[in-house]
């Protein structure tokens, strides 16, 4: 639904960023990398997910269009949700997980935080083609 948003940054941490577009403020989860990548920013896009469930609609951001692309294809394997996808890009970069996947590292997968053996093998079985 949405591809970016543009704007300034009125409030950042390595979890979230508040960006004000033409005075409309988003909340916008991030990871550790896009926070590295857009810490001495004063303004600066996002590529944006919208993730709507029951409970509301929540934006992810990211500075680059690959770790989007990395969190959807993430998100797409049963079991990992967009907390757990948001987990893996703070810990690696979307590059690594690539390589991960294609290459069957499983050990490197399962050490982010809340990667199992079960979950990692099965990020390299959905994800490897």
């Amino acid at each position: 639904m949405y591809a970016y948003l543009e704007g300034k940054f009125t409030y950042k941490s390595p979890a979230q960023v508040y960006v004000d577009v033409n005075g409309v403020g988003y909340e916008v989860n991030i990871s550790l990398n896009t926070y590295s990548a857009i810490l001495p920013f004063e303004k600066g896009k996002l590529y944006i997910h919208l993730q709507v469930k029951e409970d509301g609609h929540v934006l992810y951001g990211f500075s680059e269009r690959p770790e989007k692309e990395m969190f959807l294809l993430l998100i797409s394997v049963s079991g990992v949700g967009a907390a757990t996808a948001r987990m893996m890009l703070s810990s690696l970069r979307s590059e690594e997980v690539r390589i991960a996947i294609i290459t069957a590292n499983v050990k490197l997968l399962e050490s982010v935080k809340g990667i199992g053996k079960k979950t990692a093998e099965r990020l390299v079985l959905e994800l490897k083609d």
